[in-house]
């Protein structure tokens, strides 16, 4: 198949190298001059996509993600798929994927969870919206890219899927966290904390595989001195997504309000920036009690 990839960043380079490796032929285009083994690098997002059957997009936010849908749609082949991988709020995802079918094109909003391991490891799992002529004709793609894809709607489901997801997963990272500090406090073993806690009801995706404890349990960014393998400003940019999302639709979401304003005091006012969401753990060990959030 003939592919359009644009956005080889962090989580775009390996998937396209990905793709590449299953035998496809990969065109791609990034503003940051980068190198893909085995991806033809295009001069612009428009050369990326013209001729292709399937366009790939994996872009930092919504006002990227429409500028450059306005540059590829009117060059792409009728009957190809849009795919967008990027996270980004449901008012884009819907409008690029109307001007996507009014072009005659299909289009899928599938933006994916698994982190840069599990881009470079095919292992993502994506949650899907769009026609079910579009899911069924980009499915092997999330064959090689992932390891589950879940088509979950129309237009704009798989976004809905991904914020509500990464809601549990801030505020389960969070709750974590200050579970791990207080056991410190308390004089418990972090190991025979996890012992239990990993086995019992309290058991969760933030403990049991990116436990935050370095040294404890599965390997995880903790173990590298929290170097990003999900940053704390994308937590935080996906939690105000379902805030947005909350909002228009009058959803009382507080644990997930609360949830953003934690993560907008740690990347903005602390040192959270540049490091992994689950450093919160290193922010509690230093705090006591009465500390409240100052920003949203």
């Amino acid at each position: 198949m003939k592919i359009g990839f644009i956005g080889l960043g962090n989580m775009g380079a390996p998937m396209a190298a990905n793709l590449v490796n299953a035998g496809h032929d990969v065109s791609g285009f990034d503003t940051l001059e980068v190198t893909v083994e085995g991806v033809d690098i295009a001069e612009c997002a428009a050369a990326a996509a013209r001729g292709a059957e399937v366009v790939i997009t994996m872009l930092p936010n919504g006002t990227i993600m429409r500028d450059v849908a306005a540059e590829i749609i009117p060059v792409m082949d009728k009957s190809a798929v849009f795919l967008d991988c990027s996270t980004v709020d449901l008012d884009s995802a819907r409008e690029v994927a109307q001007q996507a079918e009014q072009a005659g094109l299909l289009a899928v909003d599938a933006p994916v969870s698994g982190g840069t391991v599990g881009a470079s490891a095919g292992t993502l799992t994506f949650m899907a919206g769009g026609s079910e002529a579009g899911f069924a004709k980009v499915e092997p793609l999330f064959d090689i890219m992932g390891q589950k894809a879940v088509h979950c709607g129309g237009s704009g489901a798989g976004q809905a899927a991904k914020i509500c997801n990464n809601m549990i997963l801030g505020a389960t990272m969070i709750v974590t966290c200050e579970a791990f500090a207080l056991a410190d406090k308390l004089g418990l073993d972090r190991q025979k904390m996890f012992d239990v806690v990993s086995t019992s009801s309290g058991y969760s995706w933030s403990m049991n595989a990116y436990c935050p404890a370095p040294g404890i349990g599965p390997q995880s960014p903790a173990d590298n001195g929290y170097q990003p393998g999900f940053a704390a400003e994308l937590m935080l940019k996906d939690l105000r997504l379902a805030q947005h999302a909350a909002e228009s639709v009058d959803a009382d979401t507080p644990i997930g309000k609360l949830a953003q304003r934690l993560y907008a005091q740690f990347v903005e006012n602390e040192d959270g920036k540049g490091r992994d969401f689950s450093a919160m753990l290193p922010r509690f060990e230093k705090r006591g009690r009465g500390s409240e959030p100052r920003s949203d």
